[in-house]
């Protein structure tokens, strides 16, 4: 438990031109209130606390979405999630219960649903899907990324950009102290460029196709091969 609390607390001090920390951060347009940064805190070390002794895989992706991880605090993972909204992942699959909601998104430019439930990314959608579909539990896997932060484009917090090769190495030492808090785990890299970064890092890993741009079947696919169709989980 004490590894995890040093791992939010550095997270918690990286700062960085156009890339956004949201344990971090606090946004005057987006963020609910002042609390914002704690409360994703809180929703991380939760996460992560619920799956030691039990997680045995570790997913890793490329970064924090705007749509994910930017306001729930968790990778590969949407408010909309927390918070009781979505149609296939419950909450408590997620945390001890319900989550908090950090984003305000009270801008017209936002979908109403967005404004109302919370934004939802697809790609989390898919990756709980899979998890569900095919583990026992979803507390035998830890969701992450390989550069842990939201990057994003220019001034606009709501746009995703590839983390930089520089962005990717720092982000090696965060892995790092993750996966020594689930030293037994398998690392799995989530599509070509984690997959290519882990390499580069000489990290032994599996790897599944990334499910965004149409390739949602092989990620399923993909998970189910590496789980032996559910044999063992």
């Amino acid at each position: 438990m004490a590894q995890i609390q040093k791992l939010i607390s550095e997270l918690q001090a990286y700062s960085a031109p156009q890339v956004y920390n949201p344990w971090r951060d606090f946004d005057g347009e987006l963020d609910i209130g002042a609390a914002a940064p704690a409360i994703r805190r809180r929703q991380l070390e939760q996460y992560l606390r619920l799956r030691l002794g039990q997680a045995r895989y570790i997913f890793v992706a490329e970064a924090l979405s705007y749509q994910g991880g930017h306001f729930s605090g968790i990778a590969m993972t949407s408010e909309r999630m927390l918070l009781g909204y979505h149609d296939r992942v419950d909450a408590r699959t997620v945390l001890e219960g319900p989550g908090e909601r950090t984003s305000r998104c009270a801008s017209s430019g936002i979908r109403e649903i967005c404004r109302e439930k919370g934004f939802n990314e697809p790609t989390a959608t898919i990756v709980w899907g899979a998890i569900l579909d095919t583990c026992a539990s979803s507390r035998e896997v830890v969701l992450w990324n390989i550069f842990p932060f939201h990057p994003y484009k220019n001034v606009d917090r709501l746009t995703n950009r590839t983390p930089t090769p520089a962005e990717q190495q720092l982000g090696l030492r965060y892995f790092q102290m993750l996966h020594a808090s689930f030293p037994l785990t398998r690392v799995v890299a989530i599509g070509a460029k984690s997959d290519q970064t882990l390499s580069q890092f000489g990290i032994a890993h599996d790897s599944v196709p990334h499910p965004a741009n149409g390739g949602a079947n092989d990620f399923r696919a993909g998970v189910r091969a590496l789980f032996g169709n559910c044999a063992g989980i």
